[in-house]
């Protein structure tokens, strides 16, 4: 009798635990396979914190300080390194004072158990899911270790503020790593675990002092540190100032280069740092610039929105806005936005000219025009007859652009735009040449710096280099382009004409003062108003104009753009300092390791693996990829 019971007891419990355990994720809990985190940064390596919940770096056992595991431990789990992933004498404790409150007041639950809650398993509160929780705390106790499962809490626990994770929530309150956390910030965050809205110090400093000082307590009581640390601590928490860190780095960037972030990290779990190119200074003197500008000019001008994009000649992207306010709309206009560039597009037709052997001191007829019953017409209603060439483009004449685009042939003025970089649909029609087919600020202003550089097209770029948590070397992100065109036939001309409409013509609102090259541009009806232009290391492009295309009041390239490019390249080049865009890291002149081109390598191995820039071929170990 009693064996046949047991033999029942048996065969019920073996049904519950299949029927309970038939969906646990074992094999993604053995592996310990961790959401793909992105970490971006500025080209300085500071982070670029984005609006929105943040996650840092996965952080190792050996970098958190041992205050903060000491606290964690102490306020959280106290028996932690002794029970075996569920703790009956925690969960006595927990209900005898929890009777003595008449309220909940204390969790049983184990780190162990909090962990699987978080990661593994939902929160509902069945008896099935208990079983799961129970057998898998048992299960990882084995399989893991402790260290190993309290890394895995503090790296995906939630702790207010959108901060997931220890580096990223003192990163958020603090603006520090977490390894240089001191007593009194290690014990506010282990105190945030039970309850971070509650607690989070940004929003109830009081509630969280007064949290602060039970994890203090908790310590002294588990004999972590004394009663005179913890009453020093105490008085130090005066001291403690928690902000969120302002995104001053440009969220328009943030998700213009995610993308390209997330090809370069792969599918590796873990977390991937990726080194950008945005520079916070130049990213806060550009938001600034147009927001004043926008505020001061804006409504009298009827203008709403602008965008300014800043790279190096090589196309690296150091600042970038893309719009009034981030906040109000995430549309990204200075890489999205498809709008008519003007006469900013004329240099494309003169590239033209130059290249069919016409000189800047060759003559055009700058006159009336009548093609097929379209005619276009200078600003102002005045034609000069013949000019040469490097007047018609400092004056931007329409007449004498469109004449010259049809010497040259418009196949041709469109050969010229692909080949600075211009991949837009450019319709083969007359008006072409005064800008009538739509491109975005990022390519046109890209297609300026072929000029600047010398060699096209300029591919703009937001990625430095590149470092997987687990794999000990850095790789610099290689910059995949077609067969550069050497531009140097024609580079000292094309220069020549765009210093002369920043020195002389319509370009002079756009002067800061040093050495400036670049064009206005104002598509029909003043619906668009455009500056693109470079200085020795800067190459700038700017837009004004309103999202549902209703024409401003007289804004025209050589007004409100010319003033924000001139504004911004002012202080951008007033004491530039070490993070800039002097800064050869940047540049792609530093010491940092060998280069792996991501996008080239993931095309030709299926195998490819971006973490350490390897594929794996029919036969030995993982090779380098060098393409």
């Amino acid at each position: 009798m009693v064996a046949a019971s047991a033999a029942t007891c048996l065969v019920v419990t073996f049904v519950i635990l299949t029927w309970a355990l038939k969906d646990v994720p074992w094999r993604q809990i053995a592996d310990g396979s961790l959401k793909p985190i992105v970490v971006l940064e500025n080209a300085n390596g500071t982070p670029l914190v984005r609006q929105g919940p943040y996650q840092g770096p996965y952080i190792s056992y050996e970098q958190f300080p041992d205050t903060l595991i000491n606290a964690v431990l102490s306020i959280e789990d106290r028996r932690f390194m002794d029970h075996i992933g569920v703790d009956p004498q925690g969960i006595v404790r927990a209900l005898f004072r929890n009777i003595q409150a008449g309220s909940v007041v204390q969790g049983g639950s184990t780190i162990t158990q909090q962990l699987i809650k978080l990661q593994y398993l939902d929160s509902d509160r069945t008896l099935k899911r208990k079983i799961q929780e129970l057998v898998i705390a048992f299960w990882l106790e084995g399989k893991l270790g402790k260290e190993e499962i309290l890394t895995r809490y503090l790296n995906s626990a939630y702790l207010g503020a959108g901060a997931t994770g220890m580096s990223a929530a003192a990163r958020i309150y603090f603006d520090k790593d977490v390894e240089d956390l001191n007593l009194p910030e290690t014990a506010l965050l282990a105190g945030l675990l039970r309850a971070p809205s509650q607690w989070n110090p940004i929003v109830n400093r009081e509630g969280a002092r007064q949290r602060t000082e039970v994890v203090l307590d908790a310590m002294v009581d588990n004999g972590k540190i004394t009663h005179l640390q913890a009453g020093a601590a105490k008085s130090a928490f005066a001291k403690v100032n928690p902000t969120r860190p302002t995104p001053r780095s440009g969220s328009w960037f943030a998700d213009w280069v995610a993308p390209q972030a997330s090809e370069v990290s792969g599918s590796s779990p873990g977390s991937t740092t990726v080194r950008t190119t945005l520079v916070p200074r130049l990213q806060e003197i550009a938001e600034k610039t147009i927001a004043d500008t926008l505020e001061k000019s804006g409504e009298a001008a009827s203008v709403s929105q602008a965008a300014l994009v800043a790279m190096t000649p090589e196309g690296a992207v150091v600042a970038m806005v893309g719009g009034r306010d981030y906040k109000a709309s995430q549309f990204n206009r200075a890489v999205t936005a498809m709008r008519q560039p003007g006469s900013t597009f004329k240099l494309f037709v003169f590239y033209a000219a130059l290249k069919a052997g016409l000189t800047l001191s060759d003559r055009v007829l700058d006159a009336p025009l009548d093609i097929k019953g379209w005619s276009p017409e200078n600003s102002g209603g005045r034609y000069r007859g013949w000019v040469t060439l490097a007047e018609a483009f400092a004056r931007s004449l329409n007449a004498a652009s469109v004449a010259l685009a049809q010497e040259v042939g418009l196949d041709n003025v469109i050969a010229a735009a692909r080949e600075l970089g211009i991949d837009a649909e450019l319709t083969n029609t007359p008006s072409l040449a005064l800008g009538t087919s739509e491109v975005n600020l990022l390519d046109l202003t890209a297609a300026y710096a072929s000029v600047r550089l010398g060699k096209a097209p300029v591919e703009p770029w937001g990625i430095i280099d590149f470092k997987a948590a687990d794999q000990p070397e850095a790789f610099r992100v290689g910059q995949q382009s077609p067969q550069p065109v050497d531009l140097s036939p024609y580079q000292s001309d094309l220069v020549d004409l765009l210093r002369l409409v920043v020195e002389k013509r319509t370009g002079r609102g756009a002067d800061p003062g040093v050495f400036a090259a670049g064009k206005t541009g104002t598509s029909q009806n003043n619906r668009d108003a455009w500056f693109i232009g470079f200085t020795e290391p800067l190459v700038v492009g700017v837009w004004v104009g309103n999202d549902d295309d209703t024409p401003m009041k007289g804004v025209t390239g050589g007004a409100i753009p010319a003033r924000i490019w001139r504004d911004f390249m002012r202080q951008a080049l007033r004491n530039p300092g070490p993070d800039t865009m002097s800064d050869d890291s940047i540049a792609g002149k530093d010491n940092s390791p060998r280069s792996c081109n991501v996008s080239a390598c993931s095309r030709a191995y299926r195998s490819f693996r971006p973490s350490d820039c390897t594929y794996q071929p029919y036969s030995g170990e993982r090779r380098i990829c060098e393409r």
